[in-house]
């Protein structure tokens, strides 16, 4: 690699949230067409013969473990200290609502999911995942509400557009039904506190 591709690969490195090109770009004093070519250059290196690669989510580049050795990564994160995110089941379909839906009130997210949300919607705004995005216009303007830029980083989703469709979730998770209800209401019910984790 030249020095381009070293600075760009060390920059990646040391950040501990995706780096846009424009912003690499800007740092070094070049192109973004040649911080580009250069994340292409590292990322060819990477995928040959080392166990990182560079993915793009949330709108810049990051370096990230290689898809292929997700299960060693799994197996080996049982064993260290690694920060973690802990939602509920519940929460996790809520956050499925609000991405598929988003801008997306309380009250209509509780029509989707038959159940009250107030506790795993605070939850998520907690821990930085969805964002107030204003106020519908209609009776009692009610808040809107979105998933964030930190949503798509821990999900490692370049934008929303990439999210799987909805046919594709429900068949990979109709075991459990985690994503039986992203639509069509019926009577609230009270949350449902299981829990499952996602790794940030």
């Amino acid at each position: 690699m030249g020095l381009l591709e070293r600075q760009v690969e060390a920059m990646l490195f040391v950040s501990p949230q995706p780096v846009s090109s424009q912003e690499i770009a800007s740092y070094l004093g070049v192109t973004t067409a040649r911080v580009e070519s250069a994340v292409r250059t590292i990322k060819e290196i990477y995928e040959a013969s080392h166990g990182l690669t560079i993915l793009f989510a949330a709108g810049g580049w990051q370096m990230a473990t290689a898809p292929d050795l997700a299960e060693t990564i799994e197996a080996f994160s049982g064993s260290v200290s690694l920060q973690k995110v802990r939602l509920s089941k519940a929460a996790l379909e809520t956050l499925a609502v609000i991405a598929y839906n988003q801008p997306v009130t309380r009250s209509e997210i509780e029509d989707i999911r038959s159940v009250r949300c107030d506790r795993v919607v605070d939850t998520l705004l907690k821990h930085g995942l969805v964002r107030i995005a204003g106020r519908k216009k209609s009776v009692g303007s009610p808040l809107l509400f979105r998933t964030t830029e930190r949503f798509l980083e821990i999900f490692g989703l370049a934008g929303i557009s990439s999210l799987p469709s909805l046919d594709e979730l429900k068949e990979y998770r109709s075991d459990d039904g985690v994503f039986d209800s992203l639509e069509g209401p019926d009577k609230v019910s009270e949350e449902d506190d299981s829990d499952e984790w996602i790794r940030q």
